[in-house]
């Protein structure tokens, strides 16, 4: 039996199925992504979409999608769906699904009468291409199977329509076809492992409707080029193979390719396999250099994400390598001590307080899992973070003379509470944060110990004296100790806000932390009462005016509920980290809860994969992305943490 099972009654019961979606990646920039039923509710969504270094490396929709039409007895049977207009669905193949199964790749069985069909679908590591194999399981007699392809050939954030720029002719090449709607793109070659005739009959499928953009305040409406479609006989036991790719292929092949790429696939039938699986997605290898995409479907490479997903990543795979290359990308893009946040990569955004000193903590994690020469690959790099800080870097960066961080950029969240509605961050935190002094306390003690191995005296005397004077600091500023709380963040205006967020956990969670014991189990129970569900920690407490448990509505709705009461997964790692260096073996069992609760999401929203945020009202339903870099590497962060230090247990 299959470890993610779909029964028929929820297949074809679109409120259910059509929330539940499947993403694959290449490896290299490339990604699928649709519903289990095949179709279609985001714009993001489509069967083949590629970077495109001719327009700028970002990501294009070439293939959106194919329809599948049996024939037999003079009849026809689509199993392909598309909404329109007024909730209406046409064609309504899912009406002819038997079974679904993704353990190894996408599987659908479609029966038709006395015709049963298996479609499998799959993207080729490290190459722009699509495939997707056919399998008449059972045909009483000869039959055809139609295959309709649509096409988009648009950026993944914009929609098309119908135009006349558009290039509707095609060109023939072995087994098929290739077609480009404009220029600038790649050719899409479009082939199969039999012969195919076929048919060009150009077209727009007009008013194609995309229900999440919908919900999500966003156009939802577009057109579908299709430029015909292909008719191939069939009789039971033939395997057809359809490839869309940029590059023109060998027909003969493609049987061969097909089974040699599932046999290399690590099936995901426990828990821990479907998170390997997701971990590994997230590596983009192009032009050499290897980056950290921070979630699916729409996300690019961002610096913060990075740094805090990189070692749940990397340890899920047991790559020091890949520790090595993705850090290596990273420090070449750095300037004046401070890494890309987010936004084009020729025009990057550096407004990121906490990236540099997550660097610190990521490279801490490579050396305590076998990485001897962090120090001797990065203190460069390390050095230069401190010493930018320390004197003053872009948006207000500065220590201050009490030892600690302070930024303040009018009209930008530094912060990972980073949410900007018309010009104002949503959760303004500036001044002193506490997570970013809890880094900064943990990136000197981490480098002067490191410096100190390496006999680096010149570093050691400038630094030596620091880590007293911020933990001094840290405690006159931060905290109340007639009350146990500590603050959130300390601004020069509002003096101390003590709303209870999650930040307070991550100075518990340092490997070098400021907090005594008694004051780390103060936070600790704080948010364990007011912070901590079954998916994740709060970003505010219930208790709080500001609080929204939904998030849904439109941008400006979403990033108002984005850090106020919104879940997020990946403040597991640090709670769990922070809880058992607390409870230590009296605090397994929690973790260990904890870590099992996230397989009941495996069958939801990205099917196998973690999404980025939950509601912070039950019943935690996920919002965001399908499949986030750091939801998932810190999940898994929490197994090492387990399996490292408690491995007697």
């Amino acid at each position: 039996m299959s470890y993610i099972k779909f029964e028929k009654g929820q297949i074809v019961n679109l409120e259910y199925s059509l929330t539940r979606e499947i993403i694959r990646t290449n490896r290299a920039g490339s990604y699928s992504c649709y519903t289990i039923l095949g179709s279609n509710t985001r714009k993001y969504h489509g069967l083949l979409v590629c970077p495109v270094d001719e327009l700028g490396g970002e990501r294009f929709i070439l293939l959106s999608s194919v329809d599948v039409t049996v024939v037999y007895n003079d009849r026809s049977f689509n199993t392909g769906i598309r909404k329109y207009k007024g909730d209406y669905y046409s064609p309504k193949g899912h009406k002819y699904l038997d079974d679904i199964e993704i353990e190894t790749i996408p599987v659908r069985i479609y029966r038709v009468g006395s015709v049963i069909v298996k479609q499998e679908r799959l993207l080729v590591h490290h190459e722009e291409q699509f495939l997707a194999r056919f399998t008449v399981m059972e045909a009483s007699e000869p039959m055809k199977l139609q295959i309709r392809p649509f096409l988009a050939f648009r950026n993944i954030h914009e929609l098309t329509h119908a135009n006349m720029a558009a290039n509707t002719k095609v060109e023939f090449i072995e087994n098929g076809i290739r077609s480009k709607l404009y220029e600038g793109f790649p050719y899409l070659n479009m082939q199969f492992s039999a012969k195919a005739e076929f048919i060009h009959v150009p077209d727009w499928y007009l008013g194609v409707e995309y229900t999440e953009e919908q919900k999500r305040g966003y156009d939802y409406s577009e057109d579908l080029f299709t430029p015909g479609f292909f008719e191939i006989e069939a009789k039971e036991g033939d395997v057809i193979v359809f490839s869309a790719s940029t590059k023109e292929e060998k027909t003969s092949g493609l049987k061969a390719k097909f089974t040699k790429t599932v046999a290399g696939k690590i099936p995901r039938n426990n828990f821990i396999n479907c998170l390997r699986n997701a971990a590994q997605q997230f590596i983009e290898r192009r032009h050499g250099e290897t980056y950290i995409i921070a979630g699916y479907p729409w996300f690019g490479s961002w610096g913060r994400d990075t740094f805090i997903a990189l070692p749940g990543l990397a340890l899920a795979r047991h790559r020091l390598t890949l520790f090595r290359e993705v850090l290596d990308t990273q420090v070449g893009r750095m300037r004046d001590g401070l890494f890309p946040n987010m936004g084009n990569p020729d025009n990057p955004a550096f407004n990121s307080v906490d990236a540099p000193l997550w660097f610190f903590w990521s490279v801490q994690q490579y050396h305590k899992y076998g990485g001897a020469d962090a120090w001797t690959l990065y203190s460069a790099s390390l050095k230069s973070v401190l010493d930018a800080y320390k004197s003053g870097t872009a948006f207000n960066i500065r220590m201050r003379e009490n030892g600690l961080i302070y930024a303040d950029a009018p009209g930008k969240a530094l912060t990972w509470m980073d949410a900007v509605v018309d010009g104002t961050p949503v959760t303004p935190r500036n001044g002193f944060a506490v997570e970013i002094n809890a880094l900064w306390y943990n990136a000197v003690c981490f480098a002067l110990e490191m410096a100190g191995q390496a006999n680096d005296k010149k570093f050691v005397k400038e630094y030596e004296k620091l880590p007293e004077l911020i933990n001094k600091s840290f405690h006159e500023i931060f905290c109340d100790h007639e009350k146990g709380l500590i603050a959130d963040y300390v601004n020069d205006e509002e003096g101390r806000n003590f709303f209870v967020r999650p930040n307070m956990v991550i100075a518990v969670s340092m490997p070098y932390s400021m907090l005594s014991k008694e004051e780390m189990q103060r936070v600790l129970e704080i948010a364990d009462k007011e912070l901590l569900t079954p998916r994740g920690l709060r970003s505010l407490s219930p208790g709080n005016r500001l609080y929204k448990g939904i998030y849904t509505g439109n941008q400006e709705e979403r990033d108002k509920a984005y850090h106020q009461g919104t879940v997020w997964p990946w403040l597991i790692g640090p709670f769990c980290e922070g809880w058992l260096k607390v409870y230590r073996e009296q605090g397994v069992q929690k973790v260990m809860k904890l870590f099992y609760g996230f397989e009941e999401v495996m069958g939801e929203h990205g099917v196998t994969t973690v999404s980025e945020i939950y509601d912070g009202n039950p019943p935690h339903t996920p919002r965001g992305t399908i499949s986030q870099a750091w939801s998932v590497g810190e999940i898994l962060r929490v197994i090492d943490l387990l399996e490292a230090e408690y491995e007697n247990i």
